[in-house]
Formats: structure tokens, C-alpha cells, sequence
């Protein structure tokens, strides 16, 4: 009789640390997801910006869009902005971005404002997401700071395979 309910007593303790597992996984499931988001993103959009050559940084597809240095700096600024509001952090103090700095100081700097948004995010709990702060001139909440965030890496990455497919170049995803 002892036997028979080992296997039953082992089964509902691998079920109860599921549960709490999956308990402490679900208590910041925003924070979570960005965070869980960032490496991905991180990784494919320097490969994208590292892909185009240096003289191409000026290169823009028609006389209305940015050149893909403008997007290298604005996906800097995006970042820092980005991430300094939805983990409610202060932004980082540094140099801004120009459309017309080397591609080596581009990719620095886009470097640089994925590894404020990887710091920043792991600050980051789900207690603040319905405050609310100031971004780009009116109020928001901390969540649509981070769902802007989580758009706004989708955009920034596929903009770059565009302008790299634009001048024949493979993006990162694209590749086997």
C-alpha cells in the first residue's frame, strides 16, 4: 500500500513546484516579456545595422525617407527614451547620435542603448505599469511606454532589412 502512494505523492509535489514556478513567472508577465524580447531584437537589429556598409549610411530609398544613419541614430534615441520610461529609470547622459557620425559610432551607440534597455529592464517590475509619465510631450502609462517599445524595435528592425534589401544585402532574419 506505501507503493502505491509514492508515485501519486511524487507527482503532486512535481505539480505544486510547477505551479510556483509558473506562479513566479506570471507575477511581472510585461517586465518578463520585454525582457525575454530584448535579446532577439538586440542581436538581429546591430547584425542589420553592422551588415551595411559604411558608405551606405547615407543612402536613403526616395528624397522623403531618412538615410539609414538617421534610423541608426533614431533607434538610439528610441531606445533610450523607450526604455528610460517604461522602466520608469532615468535616461542614460550621453553623446546624441548623428545621422552623419562614422558607422563605427553608430553601432557603438546603438550597442550602448540596447545595454541601458537590458539594465533598465531588469529593474523593471509590473507595479508601475499603470502610473503614468511624460513621454514625447503628453502622458501615458508605463504599459503603453512598453508596448510602444516592444513596436518599436519590430519597426526599427524591419525599416534596416528594408534598406539592406534596398541595396541588395540579405538581413539577419533572412538568412539560413
Amino acid at each position: 500500500m506505501k507503493k502505491t502512494l509514492v508515485l501519486p505523492s511524487l507527482l503532486l509535489l512535481a505539480a505544486v513546484a510547477i505551479a510556483q514556478t509558473a506562479s513566479a513567472q506570471s507575477k511581472n508577465p510585461v517586465s518578463s516579456a520585454l525582457r525575454d524580447t530584448l535579446p532577439g531584437r538586440q542581436k538581429n537589429t546591430i547584425a542589420a545595422v553592422e551588415a551595411m556598409p559604411a558608405d551606405k549610411f547615407n543612402y536613403k530609398p526616395t528624397s522623403d525617407q531618412m538615410t539609414f544613419g538617421h534610423l541608426v541614430a533614431h533607434m538610439v534615441a528610441a531606445n533610450d527614451t523607450f526604455c528610460s520610461k517604461v522602466a520608469d529609470v532615468p535616461a542614460p547622459k550621453v553623446e546624441e547620435a548623428k545621422e552623419t557620425d562614422a558607422k563605427d559610432k553608430l553601432v557603438a551607440a546603438l550597442k550602448a542603448s540596447f545595454d541601458f534597455c537590458a539594465d533598465a529592464l531588469a529593474k523593471m517590475d509590473d507595479s508601475k505599469l499603470g502610473e503614468t509619465t511624460e513621454l514625447f510631450g503628453s502622458q501615458t502609462s508605463h504599459a503603453s511606454a512598453g508596448i510602444r517599445l516592444a513596436g518599436s524595435w519590430a519597426d526599427h528592425y524591419a525599416e534596416a532589412a528594408m534598406y539592406l534589401r534596398l541595396n541588395g544585402i540579405l538581413p539577419p532574419t533572412a538568412k539560413k
